[in-house]
């Protein structure tokens, strides 16, 4: 399954945007992105209220771009913030994944699952 994220943060830049109320803000300059960050427009994820925040693993992709990219899983996060995975390829992106999970504080405990969980994830916010 492929599906459209739209770019805030490019991997391995402190640079971060966010879209709010149809345009980019520059939001702040943070810690190094170990991943592209992103979101599904449209998509609204009920533990935030906000769009649902997606990663793309691979290389830099730029800020305010959108990519279509395979779902290849959830990274699954203890307070419901779940987030997609997803790659513009069939890569074996290990190194990715591992610098994400260390992103997160230990208290939100991430894990990854694979891309059934995501679609079965998907499917639940579509049916709600």
């Amino acid at each position: 399954m492929k599906l459209t994220v739209t770019i805030e943060w490019t991997k391995g830049s402190r640079e971060r945007w966010e879209w709010r109320r149809g345009e980019f803000v520059y939001k702040r300059e943070d810690v190094v992105a170990p991943v592209n960050y992103g979101f599904l427009p449209g998509l609204i994820n009920p533990a935030d209220g906000e769009e649902v925040d997606a990663v793309v693993l691979g290389p830099p992709l730029k800020a305010k771009t959108q990519v279509k990219a395979w779902l290849r899983g959830l990274l699954w996060l203890a307070d419901g913030d779940h987030k997609l995975v997803l790659s513009p390829d069939g890569g074996n992106y290990n190194e990715d994944g591992a610098a994400l999970l260390a992103w997160f504080e230990p208290e939100r405990r991430a894990r990854l699952e694979g891309a059934d969980a995501a679609r079965e994830w998907l499917e639940r916010l579509s049916s709600a």
